[in-house]
């Protein structure tokens, strides 16, 4: 069987990557292959004499220390702020407030008043059933006297949000704001 050109540079990048699995195989297996070398026991003297299971080659002691079990059982605990929960954690003790110098509450905050929106309304027009009531407004300090029906908007700012017989509701759409504003008689001269 003969290799070519491009047959042999993917058999040479076969053979690196079996390389590799070589290596990371022989790393994840070595304890297995050439026995354990993670870390030395511990001296004789440090270990606990209890039962005698061996204790983990890591280091670490598996078995059931009943002295130190023993010994936990013998803390008293106080009925204090102490949490046996959490390690090392202290909390500090309560100050006592020092008299003579009262706090002072705090005021409640003012309410800002809503400024008074600027139309004067001089009634409705008698319509038919069935057809929108409209009224007459007219922005303070204008001559422009504007129709309007529910959900209009006056002078860019002011919705008509109810209409009554003597009375009509506006709200100011750029505050929130709603105010009652009762009707005015018509000015003489229709103005």
């Amino acid at each position: 069987m003969k290799v070519g050109a491009e047959n042999k540079k993917q058999v040479q990048v076969m053979v690196a990557l079996l390389a590799i699995l070589a290596l990371v195989a022989i790393y994840n297996f070595r304890d297995s292959i050439w026995g354990s070398s993670a870390a030395a026991p511990a001296p004789a003297s440090a270990q606990p004499k209890s039962s005698g299971a061996l204790p983990a080659q890591d280091g670490s002691d598996p078995r059931l220390r009943l002295d130190i079990l023993d010994n936990s059982r013998k803390v008293k605990l106080e009925a204090s702020n102490r949490n046996p929960f959490a390690v090392g954690v202290v909390i500090p003790p309560v100050v006592a407030s020092v008299k003579g110098t009262p706090t002072p509450t705090p005021m409640p905050p003012t309410p800002t008043p809503t400024p008074r929106i600027p139309i004067k309304y001089y009634g409705f027009v008698a319509s038919r059933p069935g057809e929108p009531r409209k009224i007459f407004l007219q922005p303070e300090g204008k001559e422009q006297v504007y129709i309007a029906q529910l959900g209009d908007i006056v002078d860019r700012r002011y919705r008509v949000v109810q209409i009554q017989p003597t009375s009509v509701w506006m709200e100011d759409v750029v505050t929130n704001s709603r105010q009652q504003i009762q009707v005015e008689p018509m000015p003489p001269g229709g103005r």
